[in-house]
């Protein structure tokens, strides 16, 4: 009697302990936790809190991804942004030509998912937790979206102009996914830092001071020459320098007549070096070679920013270096070179000015490089 009831003890003692233990263990939620956001194209997406794998389509999205020093998340690039072992077409990237890849080589070389709108089997390959996509529709990501069964994040990349609040939207809405907001606001401010320094430096300066320029071989889908210029190139709005082409078109790359360029006859020329060779060829016409800029030797090669949209890190570059030959007495505290790689470092995470260089030619007189 003594046994059955020391075993029927045992019996309730264990099965009490084994249910204060079902109790007291914690419930588990196999659901990850998600945000719900407005892209930038106004449609409502669901996105995982603080993905761990990230893709970037089309142009803009990858260097925006690095700007949040976000790299470490990225699985997959679309081809643009992968190294290649030719540059293809001349005034075309090449993927290791760009500040935010020769930053993050690392990158350049990962698994392609399909060429600017994305492959949805490539994309599905990777297993992204999240696909931020640019130059989109609303019903484009959507089809996306619906095609992988991955959230996809429309951006638009905007510049440094009238359209930055644009780029700064898609900013923080790429960090809001990335639970970045604080390094968002970090490249934001020094952003506006820098453009302000700029303004500071040169706001004062008399028309009647200000040297008259242009920009010459501005790429768009490939070398253009001398004649393929930018009414309201960047660099020369934030320095208010006297762009001879101002007046041409609505901004954006433009091609002009040769008439024109040699009616303005302005004080300095400025080269866009993705275009360097087709400028070296038209610069032996001697109509051409006419020109005050050319025989006074006021011809000077500036690095490609417009290079799978907006390269915010070279403009701000290009302008202290463009600032720095108009304005020498306001930029004299300025090293143009020490200047970009802090500004790459800055946006970027390390400074590769030396490379830029290498590929295109840096700053200083066009061709002396080349002849060098």
């Amino acid at each position: 009697m003594i046994r059955w009831s020391s075993l029927l003890a045992v019996v309730l003692v264990t099965a009490l302990l084994l249910g204060a233990g079902c109790m007291s263990a914690p419930a588990t939620n196999s659901t990850p936790a998600t945000i719900t956001l407005t892209d930038m194209t106004n449609r409502t997406v669901e996105v995982k809190e603080h993905p761990d794998r990230v893709v970037g389509v089309g142009a803009g999205t990858l260097r925006m991804l690095v700007y949040l020093d976000a790299t470490d998340r990225v699985v997959g690039v679309d081809e643009r942004d992968r190294f290649t072992a030719q540059g293809g077409a001349p005034g075309m990237p090449s993927g290791n030509d760009r500040p935010y890849l020769l930053a993050h080589p690392e990158i350049g070389n990962l698994s392609s998912v399909g060429r600017i709108t994305g492959d949805p089997e490539q994309l599905m390959a990777q297993h992204p937790d999240v696909v931020f996509l640019s130059f989109t529709t609303a019903k484009d990501a959507q089809a996306l979206q619906e095609k992988t069964g991955i959230p996809v994040v429309s951006i638009v990349t905007g510049d440094l102009g009238k359209n930055r609040p644009v780029f700064y939207r898609s900013l923080r809405t790429m960090a809001k996914v990335l639970g970045k907001d604080a390094r968002a606001d970090e490249v934001i401010a020094y952003i506006n830092a820098t453009i302000a320094d700029l303004e500071r430096r040169t706001a004062d300066i008399p028309n009647e001071q200000r040297p008259s320029v242009y920009i010459g071989g501005v790429a768009f889908n490939g070398a253009h020459g001398l004649l393929s210029t930018d009414p309201a190139y960047a660099p020369f709005l934030l320095l208010g320098a006297r762009n001879v082409a101002a007046g041409v078109g609505q901004g954006g790359q433009v091609m002009i007549d040769k008439e024109k360029l040699v009616e303005w006859n302005p004080d300095l020329i400025f080269i866009d070096q993705a275009s360097a060779s087709a400028v070296e060829n038209d610069l032996q016409d001697p109509v051409f070679r006419s020109l005050g800029a050319v025989k006074g030797e006021k011809v000077y090669g500036v690095l490609p920013y417009n290079w799978y949209a907006n390269n915010y890190d070279t403009v701000l570059v290009d302008a202290y270096a463009i600032g720095k030959l108009l304005y020498p007495e306001r930029f004299a505290d300025v090293d143009p070179e020490q200047k970009a790689d802090e500004i790459y470092t800055a946006l970027d995470g390390r400074p590769v000015y030396a490379g830029l260089k290498a590929h295109f030619g840096g700053f200083g007189p066009f061709g002396a490089e080349r002849q060098g």
